[in-house]
């Protein structure tokens, strides 16, 4: 049986409402996503996991690997920039929605989605927002 795996340690919070983890900047209070590894600087926050779609696009070749870590049978995908209510602004594909019926201001949610597979078999998860009216992909 294989054992789901964040792609990142510290990326996101797992569970049926899964939420994106940034870094509060001690001194201007300045949210960022993902959370940088100074903790003397910056302090974990959970972000909000509904947002309002800011813009979008579909990337529609393979990407070069590295950094690209997708499946190798690529197909295109939306890929989207989702305001996260007094947090920040995050980039991340669109899952749950077929591209003519994205639009600019649509309510979103973080979601959590298998990516591949690592060499002993585990599931390597990432994030993706998806609309917010849809069931939640949590697979």
């Amino acid at each position: 049986m294989s054992n789901r795996i964040a792609i990142a340690e510290g990326l996101f919070t797992d569970g049926d409402a899964p939420c994106l983890i940034g870094g509060r900047d001690r001194e201007t209070g300045r949210i960022l996503f993902p959370c940088p590894s100074d903790a003397t600087r910056f302090e974990a926050v959970t972000l909000p996991r509904n947002g309002t779609l800011w813009s979008w696009t579909v990337q529609r070749y393979r990407p070069k690997s590295p950094p690209y870590a997708g499946p190798e049978a690529f197909e295109p995908f939306a890929i989207g920039y989702v305001e996260l209510p007094d947090a920040v602004i995050v980039e991340a594909p669109l899952t749950g929605v077929a591209f003519d019926a994205i639009t600019i201001g649509m309510p979103m949610q973080t979601v959590l989605k298998p990516l591949n597979s690592d060499a002993h078999g585990n599931t390597i998860m990432t994030f993706a927002f998806a609309p917010r009216d849809v069931e939640a992909v949590h697979e």
